[in-house]
């Protein structure tokens, strides 16, 4: 009967078999699929406790299910043994295809180790094939790549015996598809969590987009993003509104343009050499009034972590306001307060960056050194033109010693406003006096200027100059003309002296000093291009430098300038006066300072004053 009933037998486990295995593939999670493992054990395999220990990513193994006892399961799960333990174990005792089976004769070696162990107390039978409560039987998990991914150990067989061939067949064939599933379940719940991780990470990053969005539509300051590389390079493709109302441009319209077709032509060199990443320039864009405004530009690279970078991130700051303020210190340090002028010093600064030290001692320039000393020392003839121009209205209105009762000089007495008649414009030419400044040949002729391409002096670079910037391969060297020819043209510095300004100052008061100062400064702007320069070199002083001229021209423009000064000049009241003007002119050359130049103007401007008798000094 029991032969007959063998076939039966199996045909009953089978389909027990067949459904515990079923039942695998319906766990949705990992947990689910290692319980589902160690009940299939029980419900199908004929063990009444079925373990299921997973190793974990140290290595290690845990109990991470447990079925048949819940006393076992409150002792056990949970914990871990060592792996060092476990590979003991799958090497001891007897193999039974795939199993591992640990009599309890060899397993009392193991009761101290560090793996979790419960032994079900029960009877012993007295046969061969019993099973004893100490006896050990393992079931290893492997992948399909031969993984170890866990351990099944079951204990207590229903039957309590130990199993036969077709029992070991089954459990191996159970321990089979437990891997099978676990390896699923682990996939799955890697994918699951990666995409968490996923949905997370875009969580973050449409937080991060927004923040982005908001930070750069809603900063205080203009922002950009701009293409980097390609043919479409620098192109702006978005603007905030920010930037969109300091440039007066809508952010459709900004799409079309890149910030070298904004960026003020001056300013387009800066724009090139700031760098892309951490980049800053001061530098003016245009409005879309025309007109230009002062940013801060700085640049920081939005990168791909694929591509590399991709976009350029552009902060754009107005400090029209800071520029503004200072410029106006600039100009304040640059100019007179008075008149608004170039003072003293930028007056100095822009003669200086005309010059070069060609032709000094030890500039090694044939034909010797040009000096000041020497300029003042051979007179009138070698150096420069002066000219005086006194009012004298009666008797020496340069000094104005005569006022009528109103303060008016030369009046004609009580109850008249009327004005001495102011010198007849000056209409006769200059008459050349001095050649310029000139090298002085050894022989003691006029030697031409070296430079500029002139016979015998090829043009040189020069090494250094007392402007900033103007030393070097670029600079022209500047000579005075040598004659009125086509060709002979220089820069005329001349040096304007008003006469009887300090009488005014005396007799009415600083205030109609400063009046009559600014009306000079307006006039004899007024009577120049605009490319030239008329500075105030201090009280009653001023230069003006003129380039291009031949002699009779500046001699020319100083006669413009004398009969636009000496007409009466309002102040105070209905009170009007007069200044007459001397000048003396100057020419600019290389190798003769800015001060030596001035001086040199000066002197002759003194020299022509006291040459002339006081009450005979001409107006014209």
């Amino acid at each position: 009967m029991e032969t007959e009933s063998e076939p039966y037998v199996r045909l009953a486990s089978l389909r027990q078999l067949h459904h515990v295995v079923a039942g695998l593939n319906t766990a949705r999670s990992l947990a689910d699929t290692l319980q589902t493992v160690a009940d299939g054990v029980v419900e199908g395999l004929g063990f009444e406790i079925a373990a299921v220990n997973l190793v974990r990513a140290d290595g290690d193994l845990v109990v991470a299910a447990l079925a048949g006892s819940p006393a076992a399961e409150a002792m056990m799960a949970g914990r871990v043994g060592s792996r060092a333990s476990w590979e003991r174990r799958l090497t001891m005792g007897e193999q039974w295809g795939s199993l591992r089976f640990i009599p309890y004769t060899e397993g009392w070696v193991l009761d101290e180790d560090d793996v979790p162990q419960w032994h079900t107390p029960s009877v012993i039978a007295d046969r061969p094939d019993a099973w004893h409560p100490m006896d050990r039987l393992f079931a290893p998990l492997h992948a399909s790549d031969g993984e170890l991914l866990g351990v099944l150990s079951v204990d207590k067989p229903r039957n309590g015996r130990r199993p036969g061939a077709w029992g070991c067949e089954a459990l191996q064939m159970y321990a089979s598809q437990a891997a099978i599933a676990i390896s699923n379940a682990r996939l799955r719940s890697n994918m699951q969590r990666a995409l968490v991780r996923l949905e997370r990470e875009q969580q973050a990053l449409r937080a991060s987009e927004e923040s982005f969005r908001q930070a750069f539509e809603y900063a205080p300051s203009g922002m950009a993003v701009a293409e980097m590389g390609g043919d479409q390079h620098g192109r702006l493709l978005r603007s905030n509104d920010a930037l969109c109302r300091l440039l007066g441009r809508p952010a459709a319209a900004m799409r079309r343009y890149s910030f070298s077709d904004l960026v003020h032509p001056d300013d387009i060199g800066t724009l090139l050499r700031t760098s892309a990443a951490g980049g800053r320039a001061e530098l003016r864009l245009a409005r879309r009034d025309g007109s230009y405004v002062w940013v801060s530009l700085r640049n920081s690279v939005v990168a791909d972590a694929a591509d590399g970078p991709r976009y350029l991130l552009t902060h754009v700051e107005d400090i029209e306001e800071r520029k503004r303020h200072e410029l106006q210190l600039a100009h304040r340090a640059s100019h007179d307060s008075l008149t608004g002028l170039p003072n003293a010093a930028e007056l100095r600064t822009r003669l200086g960056a005309r010059l070069c030290d060609l032709g000094r001692a030890g500039a090694g320039v044939p034909g010797g050194a040009v000096g000041a000393e020497g300029a003042f020392d051979e007179g009138a003839e070698r150096f420069g033109d002066g000219f005086g121009f006194g009012a004298d209205p009666g008797a020496g209105a340069a000094e104005f010693g005569d006022f009528d009762a109103r303060g008016i000089p030369g009046g004609s007495g009580p109850g008249t406003e009327a004005v001495e008649p102011y010198p007849e414009p000056f209409t006769e030419p200059f008459t050349e006096s001095f050649s310029g400044l000139s090298a002085v040949a050894p022989d003691g002729r006029q030697a031409a200027p070296p430079g500029n391409g002139l016979p015998g002096f090829p043009a040189v670079p020069v090494p250094g100059g007392h402007g900033a910037g103007q030393g070097g391969a670029h600079h022209v060297h500047t000579f005075p003309p040598e004659g009125d020819g086509p060709g002979e043209k220089g820069l005329a510095v001349l040096f304007c002296d008003l006469d009887g300004f300090k009488s005014i100052n005396d007799h009415y008061g600083h205030n109609a000093g400063d009046a009559v100062l600014v009306e000079v400064a307006r006039r004899l702007s007024a009577g120049v291009r605009d490319d030239d320069t008329v500075a105030r070199l201090g009280g009653d002083e001023f230069v003006v430098l003129a380039d291009g001229l031949g002699r009779s021209e500046a001699e020319d423009l100083a006669v413009r300038l004398r009969n636009a000064i000496i007409p009466p000049i309002a102040i105070e009241g209905a009170r009007s006066v007069q200044v007459g003007a001397s000048f003396g002119i100057g020419w600019a050359a290389c190798g003769l300072t800015a001060e030596e130049i001035l001086q040199s103007a000066d002197q002759r401007m003194y020299v022509e004053k006291r040459s002339r008798a006081k009450g005979h000094r001409r107006a014209g």
